[in-house]
């Protein structure tokens, strides 16, 4: 992925990883949650795959976490 932000695309999916496992969830239980499917919970996290707005609100309200903690990024 060739992008400007790709380094806050790595920081969002390592935020959403960590208050996944906070809670003790797969990304397979995250995904069913969402709607989203595993692969592409594991490709957000992991950076390869842009976090949609559409995912980044499902997760927030599955996993009961800020929108804006999910995005926060190192600057």
């Amino acid at each position: 992925m060739n992008d400007r932000h790709y380094k806050d695309y790595i920081q969002i999916g390592l935020n959403i990883m960590r208050y996944r496992k906070e809670q003790g969830l797969t990304q397979e239980q995250l995904a069913d949650m969402t709607g989203y499917t595993r692969n592409h919970i594991q490709r957000v996290e992991t950076a390869n795959s842009k976090p949609s707005v559409g995912l980044i609100l499902e997760v927030s309200k599955a996993l009961r976490v800020p929108v804006e903690q999910l995005m926060k990024t190192k600057q």
